[in-house]
């Protein structure tokens, strides 16, 4: 099966919208309040099944499974288990930290601390730390060598990624191989079939937010402040993900590599699903157009493919605001 043109066809209900606080409906679990109070309400809004169908081959590693599960608003009702590889099915991983500082921006990998900015990790950004965070304690490379620092073993990755790096670790640039965790780390997710509306939005916390169809986790924002505290830089490759000792390889922003849903109307890409059942859609659509209407959890409706979110960019260090549905417990 091709999965880059599978389209989102299976509609399990219908259901009250609305994007003004206060806004009134016959289903408190249909109501999503935000700060859109030009926008009004919209009746009759599409809910998507999760679609097992729509995942990369070798994007699973087990058969799904259906299991009776309670949501975090209550409800009970039917879930999928979905176990991914950890590893993406569609590209090998990498590059990420250079090796010294001559090396080119198609050498290396990116860094984004939510700034706004998204950064190539090439030499030029190596010698420019101290003045980009106006610090001069930042000193990734050795003056006389020109060689970066950069954690090579497992004993230094297991150093720099913990939350009190050793301090032989800091001034690193932060890389860990997928060796190190026997090749990836796979994941089982409980996600509802049916998603539910929630009466209000509900904290991504610091947990994992989903999970890519192409098998790859989606986690909560990187803790920026941390990493730049212990003069560390945690090297990103070009699809925005990183492998830890425990998580393994996982996104902290969507760089279109998983996007792997064509939207034959020409809208933007879906690459995977929220912890609550709504798809995860990119950015910008084929024209490169942003999406002007969404709620405080960057999503909204429309006639096709129902409730769903839209990810932020890369330079903002995460994907969604919020959850606009039930999660299982």
């Amino acid at each position: 099966m091709d999965t880059t043109k599978t389209k989102l066809t299976i509609i399990s209900g219908l259901l009250t919208l609305c994007f003004i606080t206060g806004c009134s409906s016959s289903d408190d679990d249909a109501v999503i309040n935000t700060n859109e109070s030009s926008t009004p309400c919209t009746t009759l809004a599409k809910v998507v099944d999760v679609n097992p169908i729509l995942f990369a081959a070798n994007a699973l590693v087990e058969s799904v499974a259906v299991t009776s599960c309670t949501l975090n608003n209550g409800t009970s009702t039917q879930c999928y288990e979905l176990t991914i590889a950890g590893v993406p099915a569609n590209y090998d991983i990498g590059s990420f930290c250079p090796r010294d500082i001559y090396a080119t921006a198609d050498e290396v990998g990116i860094w984004f601390d939510g700034s706004g900015e998204v950064y190539d990790i090439d030499g030029e950004f190596i010698l420019n730390l101290a003045t980009l965070y106006n610090d001069p304690n930042w000193q990734l490379y050795d003056p006389t060598t020109g060689l970066v620092n950069y954690t090579s073993t497992l004993e230094a990755c297991d150093g720099a990624v913990r939350p009190n790096v050793a301090p032989e670790y800091q001034n690193h640039c932060v890389e860990c191989s997928l060796d190190y965790v026997g090749g990836g780390v796979s994941a089982t997710y409980v996600i509802p079939i049916t998603p539910v509306l929630l009466s209000s939005a509900s904290s991504v916390g610091r947990d994992d937010i989903g999970l890519t169809l192409n098998g790859v986790t989606l986690a909560a924002p990187a803790p920026v402040d941390a990493i730049l505290g212990a003069y560390t830089i945690a090297a990103f490759d070009d699809c925005a993900g990183h492998i830890n000792p425990v998580a393994g390889y996982h996104y902290h922003g969507s760089a279109g590599c998983s996007e792997i849903i064509t939207e034959d109307d020409g809208h933007e890409s879906m690459f995977g699903y929220a912890l609550d059942g709504f798809g995860i859609y990119g950015m910008r659509d084929e024209q490169g157009n942003e999406a002007t209407d969404l709620d405080t959890c960057d999503g909204h409706s429309d006639d096709t493919r129902g409730y769903h979110y839209h990810a932020a960019s890369v330079a903002e260090n995460m994907f969604i605001e919020c959850f606009s549905g039930a999660t299982a417990r």
